[in-house]
């Protein structure tokens, strides 16, 4: 059986945590090489999941093994140029979140993915859940009508995280969170970067609008990045938008995603926490799914399963594509302009 044959860049903690476990857990995969700039924690990494082959240098790994797949799990600003070199390179890509720092970069990248003739998959780990798909498919058939609004809210227990401090649940990991990656706000740190995005990628795979202009506030940690995130957003058919984000949910709790769609023929709700997705229509042809219990908590495996089905040909579809992420990054990058400036920002 011919297996996909995938490398990690930049493997840190959320690589050894959750993508190279996947990756070695799946029969269809061939985890060919992996990438650390840090030779001892790449040797740590090597030895401890029995890869046979290391590379500091990503630009050799990806000259000499010419992988199908890339899964991009480095800093925030790293994504951009190994993204364009994974793709350069003739391999699909699976670029961590958020897929850039910037609008022009996601645009390039996706771009790039086209130009090339491959695909891009952004791990937003809510978007693969079955009542999320059918959600999707729903709005895709038109169920609501036109879009003339959305609210989009997510909390997660990451104060400390944001705050500079690390985050606590992670002290018995291989590797623990780089501070400069998460609470520094000259790297993309901050809660619209690190979480918020995640929100924006389920949000953006229901509502195909591109964002316009936004305006917004944020509320900062002593680390001088976002704890807090207020955005008004003006979508491509002039419906609005309000964004919500909040790093300060007591650690005993769980994260809280809520998407509240309207439109003129009803209004769909996504409530990832308490499990629901209903369908509520003027003509009272309501839908109303039985998610069962535990449905919404977070995984991170299927995008890397889709990965290797992407590269081997057999993915029935791609829930966050990187139009999904583009848009995600299009929005955050005028939110944090918009934050700066006290005033409207175009996309």
């Amino acid at each position: 059986m011919r297996k996909a044959r995938i490398a990690v860049l930049g493997a840190g903690w959320w690589g050894a945590h959750v993508y190279i476990p996947s990756l070695l857990a799946d029969p269809t995969v061939d985890l060919v090489a992996v990438n650390r700039r840090d030779p001892a924690a790449l040797k740590e990494i090597t030895d401890r999941f029995g890869i046979a082959r290391g590379y500091t240098d990503y630009r050799e790994l990806l000259a000499t093994e010419k992988p199908d797949g890339v899964v991009i799990v480095s800093p925030h600003t790293v994504h951009h140029e190994q993204a364009i070199a994974a793709l350069d390179a003739g391999a699909h890509v699976l670029i961590d979140k958020p897929m850039a720092t910037s609008a022009a970069q996601a645009r390039e990248i996706v771009s790039k993915a086209a130009e090339n003739g491959l695909q891009i998959i952004i791990p937003y780990g809510w978007n693969f859940k079955d009542f999320t798909r059918q959600a999707a498919d729903l709005m895709r058939q038109g169920r609501i009508g036109t879009i003339r609004h959305v609210v989009c809210q997510m909390a997660s227990p990451t104060e400390d995280l944001f705050g500079g401090e690390g985050l606590i649940e992670t002290r018995d990991h291989m590797f623990q969170p780089q501070k400069d990656t998460w609470a520094d706000p000259a790297k993309a740190g901050g809660y619209g970067w690190g979480q918020l995005s995640h929100a924006l990628g389920l949000m953006y795979a229901l509502v195909d609008l591109a964002p316009v202009e936004v305006m917004a506030m944020t509320g900062l940690s002593p680390a001088g990045v976002d704890w807090y995130d207020a955005a008004v957003v003006r979508l491509s058919n002039g419906a609005t938008a309000a964004l919500s984000g909040s790093s300060t949910v007591p650690k005993h709790c769980g994260y809280q995603l809520d998407i509240r769609i309207f439109g003129s023929d009803g209004m769909l709700l996504i409530d990832v926490e308490r499990e629901r997705m209903e369908l509520r229509r003027k003509d009272s042809q309501d839908v109303v799914l039985d998610v069962p219990k535990g449905a919404g908590a977070y995984q991170c495996i299927e995008p890397t399963q889709r990965l290797a089905q992407i590269c081997l040909g057999t993915a029935q579809r791609n829930e966050a594509p990187g139009i999904v992420g583009q848009r995600a990054v299009e929005t955050l990058d005028a939110m944090y302009r918009a934050a700066r400036s006290g005033k409207v920002e175009q996309v």
